[in-house]
């Protein structure tokens, strides 16, 4: 079994039609059929997947809720660039959801999304430092952080 593919016997238009057919699911809040496109494509790396799994697993749609499953999702998709999952594990770690409370780890992973342009991340990290949640406060970094969201009058 390659990396590329879930199953060797399915060829790229197979791939395309189950992640196509598990996100129409998703969407139709169908998470039982979602997850049955889209678990083999997670365990195969697709990072799209992985996220849609990990909120699946986490919240238990269509599925009993598995904290450990829906953290490994969630990290994997992450660590592969995807941003949605970045702050989602972010978030993860901000609450103490499925892991330990870590606000180190809450701000490395919304910092990396807040890179690619997450606009609820870098708001989420301006918060942080606005209120220092976690983080030593430092409200010339949280007004810094706003703008970057596109907030430029930010008053406090």
């Amino acid at each position: 079994m390659t990396q590329d593919t879930p199953n060797e016997d399915m060829n790229i238009s197979d791939v395309d039609a189950s992640f196509s057919s598990g996100i129409a699911a998703f969407e139709a809040k169908n998470f039982k059929q979602s997850l049955q496109f889209l678990a083999p494509l997670a365990e195969a790396g697709d990072a799209e997947s992985q996220h849609r799994c990990a909120i699946m697993y986490q919240n238990g749609l269509g599925i009993v809720a598995n904290e450990a499953k829906a953290v490994e999702y969630m990290r994997a998709a992450a660590e592969q660039g995807h941003a949605i999952a970045q702050h989602g594990l972010g978030f993860m770690y901000m609450e103490g959801e499925c892991v330990e409370k870590d606000a180190q780890q809450a701000i490395k992973w919304f910092s990396k999304a807040g890179e690619q342009g997450l606009v609820g991340s870098l708001t989420t990290l301006a918060m942080m430092y606005q209120e220092g949640n976690g983080v030593e406060k430092n409200p010339e970094e949280a007004k810094r952080l706003y703008k970057l969201a596109g907030f430029d009058d930010m008053q406090f």
